[in-house]
């Protein structure tokens, strides 16, 4: 049985992660410093801390695969797509270089990376306070797709 106070302490583990709203990489020190500081004084403190630095982690790494895919991509079309000999005193600019015409198959894959880092941080900030809802009522929480990197 946990207590009241363990579960508050859980929860508000689960919840510092949200601070990455406010303050840069927030999402890493707040937990960090909560979990270690009460790790060893509970363990179902212990293990809602090792969850919301695995998830956050797993987070960046996947954050970083898709901006490795998205912003390659996004560059060539760009470069590709505006020539290198420009002419500033007609509008035909926009019209003729970049138009939906021009849109090949990796700008269209860019546009889809672009859209799952969108819905995979929506996601994030529910499964946050999904989390912490479970943990306030003293069940532990395993987020989805999560890489164990502390066990």
């Amino acid at each position: 049985m946990t207590s009241t106070n363990e579960k508050n302490t859980a929860t508000f583990l689960h919840l510092s992660a949200l601070t990455q709203y406010i303050i840069p990489f927030g999402n890493y020190i707040f937990p960090i410093i909560i979990w270690s500081s009460k790790k060893n004084e509970s363990e179902f403190v212990d293990q809602n801390g090792k969850q919301v630095l695995n998830f956050q982690l797993s987070i960046f790494i996947y954050s970083i695969i898709l901006c490795a895919i998205a912003i390659p991509i996004f560059l060539y079309a760009i470069f590709k797509n505006i020539p290198f000999h420009f002419n500033f005193h007609q509008d035909e600019f926009l019209i003729h270089n970049l138009c939906h015409g021009n849109m090949s198959g990796l700008t269209i894959l860019g546009i889809v990376t672009v859209l799952v880092f969108a819905f995979m941080k929506v996601m994030e900030f529910v499964l946050i306070i999904h989390a912490a809802v479970k943990s306030s009522n003293g069940e532990n929480y395993k987020y989805p797709l999560s890489i164990p990197f502390f066990k």
